[in-house]
């Protein structure tokens, strides 16, 4: 049995606990949280031990594994003092509130030959998942501008970053799944309202290497949720509901392959539109179910350090260039 535990058991680590729990061939040993009623609320459901000081769960119980899901302000202490253990480590996204945190983090999973996986769980949306697998099979042809919203109310329990870090994060790593191309710079005009000390609205541009354009539209400023994507080139447009789990397809139908002068002067007729068949899941099933098979068979995470180090870089890039009202270079 893999003997696993839970640091920060609120509103995702609770679910992580959850999911431990009914996985077969692993124990969930033990959860901690601050909020001592909190962690024996949570031990108490899934018949397991609780903590209110992590360090004490980590100095008395036998563990292989841990997910945290602390404050990100937490994230570089929490997760060196479970390395330090030589405890395979899935840390909740963003990796970390500094780069220079993050790149620690990171050297010290080489350094003890652990496994490190940053929890960025739409990687492992099925939607997603099967959008990737088309884009890969070139059914989209080229693709010019992937644009992601991702709008909702103001969550109450995030203090200590604002939207790009803690939203944001997502898509840029999305962003990167799909495109597998490199940002050469990024452009951002962000707000700052409801949030005390940070922005909560972001309205960002991106240019790939490759030549595709990524638009952000993230706040913590609309009264529903909106989770979507799009993604537009040659042969049409997919569009993702993150929420739902459904993918579509427009067809372009105008259709040239090399698009020629002669295809642009056709311009874009509407074409089909194709609602695609997916098999729905869990995404935070199924991110720790590879996590827990990468310790199993000592292979690479399919979210590493490195891309949680990545997506923290371009968000903070995105936050000074709000700050600063200028485009900043890769």
């Amino acid at each position: 049995m893999i003997r696993a535990a839970v640091i920060g058991v609120g509103s995702m680590g609770k679910n992580h606990a959850r999911i431990y729990n009914d996985m077969e061939d692993l124990d969930l040993v033990a959860v901690s949280d601050v909020d001592g009623e909190l962690a024996k609320k949570v031990a108490s459901r899934y018949k397991t031990k609780s903590y209110t000081e992590y360090g004490d769960l980590l100095a008395e119980e036998e563990l292989d594994l841990v997910s945290i899901a602390v404050p990100t302000k937490l994230h570089h202490q929490v997760a060196s003092d479970a390395m330090e253990r030589g405890l395979h480590v899935l840390l909740e996204k963003p990796i970390a509130d500094t780069l220079p945190n993050a790149q620690e983090i990171v050297r010290r999973a080489q350094e003890h030959g652990l496994k490190l996986m940053v929890g960025h769980v739409e990687r492992f949306n099925p939607a997603v998942t099967e959008l990737k697998r088309r884009l890969d099979e070139d059914q989209l042809g080229k693709s010019f501008q992937i644009h992601v919203r991702r709008l909702g109310p103001f969550p109450h329990r995030v203090r200590d970053v604002g939207v790009v870090i803690d939203l944001a994060t997502h898509d840029l790593d999305v962003m990167y799944h799909l495109t597998e191309a490199d940002v050469v710079r990024v452009y951002a005009e962000t707000e700052q309202e409801i949030h005390t000390h940070h922005e909560d609205s972001l309205s960002g541009l991106l240019r790939f290497d490759n030549g595709v354009v990524g638009v952000l539209d993230v706040n913590w400023l609309t009264p529903t949720k909106v989770r979507e994507l799009y993604v537009t080139g040659e042969k049409g447009m997919f569009v993702v509901n993150y929420l739902t789990q459904d993918l579509y397809l427009y067809e372009n139908e105008y259709v040239d392959s090399d698009w020629d002068r002669l295809g642009m002067l056709k311009g874009v007729g509407e074409g089909n539109m194709i609602k695609l068949r997916i098999k729905k899941r869990e995404p935070l099933y199924i991110e720790i179910e590879s996590f827990v098979q990468a310790i199993m068979e000592d292979a690479q995470p399919e979210v590493t350090g490195e891309d949680g180090m990545r997506a923290l870089a371009l968000a903070q890039a995105l936050v000074e260039s709000g700050r600063e009202h200028r485009v900043m270079e890769f």
